[in-house]
């Protein structure tokens, strides 16, 4: 098999974490990450597999280096907090604000359901104001562990609210929300915007295999009571190859027959963090495969074409389309045909993101969702269906310790916030050696799940 390097790129080694070279090697329609360490030795790993083209799809981008820095001298990936080599702003902070869970899933980003004490409601109105003022204004994500498991959530979203948020979002499983038909009516009139809900398949075979329980007439109950309330819900499925991979279009087709609340689908290839053993060989369901089995599956319905690279994300990190549906089932893919590479201020880009990403993904009114039953003919039909039946696909590729490449990193946007005020990287935060130790988040207790993954930002 011919064998052509494509980049040079910087890694870290899976076993110390120790920043090491590497290079981005084409063999056919597949991309390896291929590095080595002194000490241990050489590993690989795809992360890129089929259509569209790896070539065609960088979009280079003007660095943004504003605001605060930090540095200790190390460098990427160790300095985060943002460091100086770090290239774009934030354009989505999460907030973990506890991690206790109701579920033991054995894929979690979090290590949920730790020990640790929930952060007082004084911290996090401290860290809301930070993130503000080191940022001038962003997306806000509340999560954990499972974040409904606090009593005074909200009051949590009210105090984001008080300090400027204008879009908040709330990552669950779903349950309590499931359980407590009111809640999400208080959350939302609290400030919430909109729902980021665990959703890996239509049937509780992939529950049962990746949550450890049969919870999807309980996902579906959320969804009701989410709806309800006029809460924007976007579905989450986290992708493990041969257990949900064959459901792409099903899920997408379960979230549009629940238009006009559920107001997309957002897909995570699960990483690989976490404890493994030393054969572990890592195999990520990559952006390629989830875009061209999404046009496959759904028979034509959704052209590989119809999928951009991202404009605030480094382009390797994502994809997303934008649609709208009509009522005979048709999809209107709205953006233009041509692709425009030349290179662009990242600062735009994330800038552009955040207001697209808080129209599209919070609640549809309900005047706007009346105002679409009633008829109407040509311009005024196509402005009702815009408002109210616009439906985003997106899929974003977390990295690893195998798949680790600090040009993706330092090209991230969605940065985990501390209670220092510091803001870290959202791979480099989860990022953990072959042996469970992690470069930035607290050690996992002894009882965790050795491989993790899941379902934030």
């Amino acid at each position: 098999m011919h064998a052509e390097i494509l980049r040079r790129v910087e890694s870290v080694c899976p076993v110390c974490l120790e920043r090491i070279e590497g290079s981005l090697v084409r063999r056919d329609e597949r991309v390896d990450l291929e590095k080595n360490c002194p000490e241990h030795g050489s590993f690989s790993t795809t992360v890129w597999r089929g259509q569209p083209d790896f070539a065609s799809w960088y979009r280079p981008k003007i660095p943004y280096y504003g605001g605060e820095r930090r540095s200790t001298g190390r460098g990427c990936p160790y300095d985060c907090g943002l460091c100086a080599n770090h290239s774009q702003r934030t354009c989505t902070a999460l907030v973990e604000i506890t991690s206790r869970c109701n579920l033991r899933c054995p894929v979690c980003f979090a290590d949920s359901g730790g020990s640790e004490a929930d952060p007082e409601l004084q911290t996090l109105e401290r860290m809301f104001a930070r993130i503000m003022e080191q940022t001038g204004g962003c997306n806000l994500q509340l999560s954990g562990g499972e974040p409904t498991m606090r009593e005074d959530l909200t009051e949590i979203v009210g105090l984001a609210r008080k300090a400027g948020f204008s879009f908040i979002q709330l990552n669950s499983n779903g349950l309590c929300l499931a359980e407590d038909p009111g809640l999400a009516l208080r959350l939302r009139e609290a400030g919430l915007s909109s729902v980021f809900l665990q959703f890996d398949g239509v049937d509780d075979g992939v529950f049962r295999t990746m949550r450890g329980r049969p919870i999807f007439a309980a996902k579906c109950r959320a969804i009701e009571h989410l709806g309800a309330a006029g809460l924007g819900i976007v579905l989450v499925p986290t992708l493990v190859r041969g257990v949900n991979t064959s459901q792409l279009w099903e899920i997408v087709r379960f979230g549009l027959e629940r238009q006009p609340h559920v107001r997309g689908v957002h897909f995570q290839p699960m990483s690989y963090f976490g404890r493994f053993p030393a054969e572990f060989v890592p195999d990520h369901v990559t952006l390629p495969e989830v875009m061209s089995g999404l046009a496959r599956q759904s028979q034509g319905r959704l052209q590989l074409s119809d999928f951009r690279p991202p404009g605030c994300e480094h382009a390797l990190c994502s994809f997303s389309a934008r649609y709208i549906s009509q009522e005979d089932g048709r999809l209107t893919r709205l953006g233009s045909d041509a692709c425009d590479c030349s290179p662009v201020p990242a600062e735009e880009g994330a800038l552009t993101s955040i207001g697209v990403t808080a129209r599209q993904w919070s609640g549809v009114g309900k005047e706007a969702a009346e105002e679409c039953s009633r008829p109407a003919d040509g311009l005024e039909h196509f402005l009702q269906r815009a408002r109210t039946h616009t439906f985003s696909l997106s899929g974003m590729a977390f990295q690893d310790c195998w798949s680790m490449n600090l040009e993706r990193l330092q090209g991230c946007c969605i940065h985990v916030a501390q209670a220092d005020g510091g803001l870290v990287p959202f791979c480099s935060f989860n990022l953990t050696a072959r042996d469970g130790r992690g470069l930035h988040r607290p050690p996992p207790q002894p009882d965790q799940p050795q491989h993790r993954s899941g379902h934030d930002a």
